[in-house]
């Protein structure tokens, strides 16, 4: 996994993060952690798996259809271009 090294940080940003994590009931490695995540991460990001398929929903795609498309779709490699 990962590590991170921050540089830098001032006393009383330290601190403040000390006492957040204190009272959020966890260490401050983990009280840093969930704010990076966070701020990377939000709840409400668009994701786009779950964007395809709320659409395919939308629009009254079945497994059926998939399916029919899968057998449809050609399963050997695309065929190089050539400039000649």
């Amino acid at each position: 996994m990962p590590a991170v090294t921050i540089r830098n940080l001032s006393e009383e940003t330290h601190r403040a993060l000390k006492v957040r994590a204190a009272q959020h009931g966890r260490s401050t490695e983990a009280e840093m952690r969930d704010i990076l995540e966070a701020a990377v991460r939000p709840a409400n990001r668009l994701r786009l798996g779950s964007a395809l398929a709320e659409m395919s929903r939308a629009i009254g795609l079945t497994n059926v259809d998939v399916e029919a498309l899968e057998q449809a779709c050609e399963h050997k490699p695309a065929e190089p271009l050539r400039f000649e």
